[in-house]
């Protein structure tokens, strides 16, 4: 039986797939926090997971390991890329769900430049 979103969701290690615009998937290891029906994300801005989230927003979500190992089947959703103003608030709640690394994100944030300026916002929903 294929898991649910929110099965999926509540895992502590998650295997994002985004895809390029000729379909590629593009698998990455990641941090997530469930927020209701939703999936919370916090990434680097401008990095390749979100130019291919802005060209396509289709992705899967995975159970996996946390060095991104897969271990179930995965799920579809749609990602979108939160407005700056939203980053605060998912920063928060990953630092909070992943205490025992704040210190380590914390500190390479702010040696990056500060939270706002480095890091944006993903928001995954699961498809209709």
């Amino acid at each position: 039986m294929a898991p649910s979103f929110q099965d999926v969701i509540a895992s502590k290690y998650l295997l994002l797939t985004t895809f390029t615009k000729d379909g590629r998937p593009k698998p990455t290891p990641i941090w997530g926090v469930p927020d209701g029906n939703k999936l919370l994300v916090i990434t680097d801005d401008g990095s390749w997971k979100v130019r291919r989230i802005n060209n396509t927003p289709r992705v899967t979500i995975a159970r996996s390991s946390a060095l991104g190992k897969p271990k179930g089947e995965p799920v579809e959703g749609i990602a979108r890329v939160l407005p700056k103003s939203e980053t605060r608030r998912v920063y928060n709640a990953v630092l909070k769900r992943y205490w025992y690394h704040a210190w380590w994100f914390y500190a390479h944030s702010i040696a990056r430049g500060g939270i706002g300026k480095v890091h944006v916002g993903l928001e995954i929903t699961p498809t209709a």
